[in-house]
C-alpha cells in the first residue's frame, strides 16, 4: 500500500504559514508539481497540512475557479475578504468558498500567540462561471459529517461528484471504505484490514485505498474524499 507520511516531506509554506503539502495535482502544478506528492482524485487537487505562526496570516490573495476547503483543527482562524468578512473560526469548523467565474478575495488570520493548525484543501468545479459561494460547519464529534460534494437535490453542501467527509471515531470503531477514496489521518492512529493484512496508519499519513476497513486505535480524525 502507498502511504504518504506527512512527517516526510519538507516543510515550505509562505506569509505568515509554514506547511507540508501532500496533493499537488498535475492539472493544476504541472511541472511545479513536488513528485513526492500525490495526485488528487475525481476534482480535489490540492491539501496542505499548515500551522500558521502566531499573529501569522495568509496576506490577502485572490481564486478563481475553485473551490477552496479550510479545516480548522487548533487555535482559531479570523476570516477576512469578499464572502463573509469578519467571520470568526475555532478548532472543528469548517469553511468552503465556491471561487466560481465571480471569484473571491480572502485572507486568514490566526488572531493568537500560538500556532494553529488547519487543513487546506482546493477542489476544481464542475461548471464554469457559476457565482461566488461560501458556507460554513460544525462537524459532529461523532460520526460522518459531509462537508464538500453531493447532487444538485440537496442544498446543504456545494454540488460536486466529488465528496468530503470529516469522520471522528473512538477507540475500537471501525470505518468501512467501500470505493476508491483519498484518506488523511487527522489524528490519532489506526489499523488497515484488507486482504488479510494490517497495516498501522497515523497522523499525517495520507493513502488511496478500496474496499478495506479502518480500525480506530484511539480517537481517530479522517478527512476522506471520493469521487462518484
Amino acid at each position: 500500500m502507498n502511504i504518504l507520511s506527512r512527517d516526510t516531506l519538507q516543510l515550505g509554506g509562505f506569509a505568515g504559514i509554514t506547511e507540508h503539502r501532500l496533493v499537488t495535482d498535475s492539472r493544476v502544478f504541472a511541472g511545479r508539481k513536488k513528485p513526492e506528492t500525490f495526485e488528487g482524485i475525481g476534482n480535489m487537487v490540492y491539501l496542505a497540512d499548515a500551522r500558521y505562526l502566531p499573529k501569522g496570516e495568509s496576506g490577502m490573495h485572490p481564486h478563481s475557479e475553485i473551490d477552496v476547503i479550510s479545516i480548522v483543527l487548533e487555535g482559531r482562524v479570523s476570516h477576512e475578504g469578499s464572502l463573509e468578512h469578519g467571520k470568526d473560526l475555532v478548532a472543528g469548523d469548517v469553511q468552503v468558498q465556491r471561487a466560481g467565474g465571480e471569484g473571491f478575495s480572502h485572507n486568514e488570520i490566526n488572531p493568537d500567540d500560538q500556532p494553529n493548525r488547519m487543513l487546506q484543501v482546493w477542489a476544481l468545479p464542475e461548471v464554469a462561471g457559476e457565482p461566488a459561494g461560501y458556507k460554513s460547519y460544525t462537524p459532529a464529534t461523532k460520526g460522518t459529517t459531509r462537508i464538500y460534494g453531493g447532487n444538485k437535490t440537496q442544498v446543504g453542501t456545494f454540488t460536486s461528484s466529488t465528496t468530503m467527509d470529516i469522520v471522528h471515531l473512538n477507540s475500537d470503531d471501525k470505518f468501512e471504505i467501500d470505493s476508491e477514496a483519498l484518506v488523511y489521518v487527522i489524528s490519532g492512529h489506526a489499523a488497515l484490514l484488507q486482504n488479510d493484512e494490517s497495516t498501522s496508519i497515523k497522523e499525517g499519513d495520507l493513502f488511496r485505498n478500496k474496499a478495506s476497513i479502518l480500525v480506530a486505535n484511539t480517537q481517530t480524525q479522517l478527512l476522506v474524499v471520493s469521487h462518484n
